[in-house]
């Protein structure tokens, strides 16, 4: 099988809580962003703003434990565990431990440090 990566459409920035609001009013005052607060049930996510960015959307997470904001990208792939297993034969593991998400999606990192989702779509 053919393993194929496209750039998804969602980016999401990990944002301190003490910086959360000046950060979603940025976006919505400042750039006058479409900014909408999203409902979320994530263990490590207190809240979240979507943001439309042109073709992208930006999702503003609040997470209460980090120290310094981090942009995690969407990655996608025609076949998940293909692609799992191709980026592990290149000594790319998964590092699921970033943050919860559905069993059939994987977190993995570029050599920089960039985390990237990697799920299914085009």
């Amino acid at each position: 099988m053919d393993i194929q990566f496209n750039g998804g459409m969602n980016i999401a920035i990990k944002i301190p809580k003490s910086k959360y609001e000046q950060t979603v009013q940025f976006y919505r005052d400042i750039l006058k962003l479409v900014v909408e607060e999203k409902p979320i049930t994530n263990p490590t996510v207190s809240r979240t703003h979507e943001v439309k960015f042109g073709a992208n959307i930006i999702w503003l997470d609040c997470v209460d434990n980090y120290t310094h904001s981090e942009v995690l990208l969407d990655l996608k792939t025609n076949d998940v565990p293909a692609a799992t297993a191709y980026l592990k034969s290149n000594n790319i593991d998964t590092v699921d431990e970033l943050e919860e998400i559905p069993a059939e999606m994987h977190w993995i990192m570029d050599p920089a440090g960039t985390p990237f989702i990697l799920n299914t779509g085009q």
